[in-house]
């Protein structure tokens, strides 16, 4: 098993540690790393709770982003950096959990080059469509892409991208050919689909929820378990006839896996304070995300089991990343 005795070091790291022992950290600007384009849903989440955050370690925390590569770029980038706390990235599951079975030469392990710090959202993804394509139901869209095999094109952020493997997920659950079309985060794929250079988008809610509101996109259908609180009148995929097609982004804080264990304690202190304040949940809960908050031994295990997960489903549509 990739990793394993690194993970198990990450899952034993003492959640209970005291903040007080890394005295003098942080003594700098904190850099929060944002590997995908600036104002798509990582970049959103990031400059929600990095205010707090900035609060609680009485030091600037500066939103970067590196964009590229389905998010592994600026994971990388995360993950060799000096592991003195100082570097951190808002990661999502993509270039953690999905494109490590996609890609033969992934310049970093998941499970040992990364210390998780705490899941901040797991988000679903958004059925829509170009306003063009004249579509207003989910099974409307499954008829027009039957009746028009491989000529439909669905965007995503990225090759492995959590988007990207929703719309496989989409073909493999309903037997439908729709091309896909890789975006270098999810905001371009919106400007397109806006203007009809893709048909086709499931984007994580914080990218779409905007435009659904305004009227200038359609929701067809959410791809969590159960309706969002934030568009109730939104059927879930399931609801609207495609069975299994549940899929979820996670937004997790992470850094280099050799972070001191008092240095961890304090970051995830300060992101356990984010996610409880009050103005910052309201703003995170617009997103349309769930609030999870997790130590770094209950993320490290949710990496592990989202990785196994999605390993399954790249396996079972033979997608890869050359």
């Amino acid at each position: 098993m990739i990793g394993r005795r690194a993970l198990l070091g990450a899952l034993a790291v003492p959640a209970l540690a005291s903040p007080a022992r890394a005295q003098g950290f942080p003594d700098q600007p904190v850099r929060m790393i944002v590997p995908f384009a600036a104002g798509g849903p990582a970049d959103t989440i990031a400059r929600v709770v990095s205010r707090v955050i900035a609060e609680r370690l009485g030091r600037p925390v500066v939103v970067e982003s590196r964009a590229g590569a389905g998010g592994t770029i600026g994971v990388d980038a995360a993950a060799k950096a000096r592991p003195d706390g100082h570097t951190l990235v808002m990661a999502s599951s993509g270039a953690v959990v999905i494109l490590p079975h996609m890609r033969a030469n992934m310049p970093y392990d998941p499970l040992r080059d990364l210390a998780p710090i705490g899941q901040v959202l797991g988000v679903p993804q958004i059925v829509s469509v170009a306003p063009n394509l004249g579509v207003r139901s989910l099974h409307d869209l499954l008829a027009a892409a039957r009746a028009r095999p491989g000529q439909l094109a669905f965007g995503s952020a990225g090759i492995g991208s959590s988007l990207h493997m929703a719309g496989e997920l989409l073909k493999l659950r309903t037997g439908i050919d729709i091309t896909h079309v890789p975006y270098g985060g999810a905001a371009p794929a919106v400007t397109d689909l806006l203007a009809g250079r893709i048909q086709i988008l499931m984007a994580d809610t914080p990218a779409l929820i905007g435009q659904v509101r305004a009227g200038t996109l359609p929701a067809l259908a959410v791809t969590s378990a159960e309706r969002l609180g934030v568009l109730p009148d939104v059927p879930t995929a399931v609801e609207a006839g495609v069975p299994g097609m549940v899929s979820e982004t996670w937004y997790g804080l992470l850094g280099p896996a050799a972070i001191p264990a008092d240095r961890l304690a304090v970051l995830h202190a300060a992101l356990r304070a984010a996610i409880e304040d009050p103005e910052t949940r309201t703003q995170l809960l617009n997103q349309g995300g769930r609030i999870v908050g997790s130590t770094p031994a209950e993320f490290a295990a949710f990496i592990r089991q989202t990785h196994a997960t999605w390993g399954e489903v790249v396996r079972a549509t033979g997608v890869r990343m050359e």
